[in-house]
């Protein structure tokens, strides 16, 4: 089972496919096919937004971990 880890905090409700539960998983979380559904028909805002959020938390992380890729 995969770590969840909630970085983004951009939550979407989703329906687990092994036992149909519906939860809700951060964007980073879902699988490629799923967060290709939510982006689908969004406005081009939304997208930066997401976008924007996503690599504000990228740069927390290498700010708390010191870490680089080289």
């Amino acid at each position: 089972m995969t770590t969840r880890r909630n970085l983004s905090g951009v939550f979407f409700r989703t329906q687990d496919p092994e036992n149909k539960k519906w939860g809700n998983v951060v964007f980073e979380e879902l699988s490629e096919v799923e967060q290709k559904r939510v982006m689908k028909g969004r406005s081009k805002e939304w997208l930066q937004s997401l976008a924007t959020i996503l690599a504000n938390t990228l740069k927390e992380i290498g700010d708390k971990f010191d870490i680089v890729k080289e």
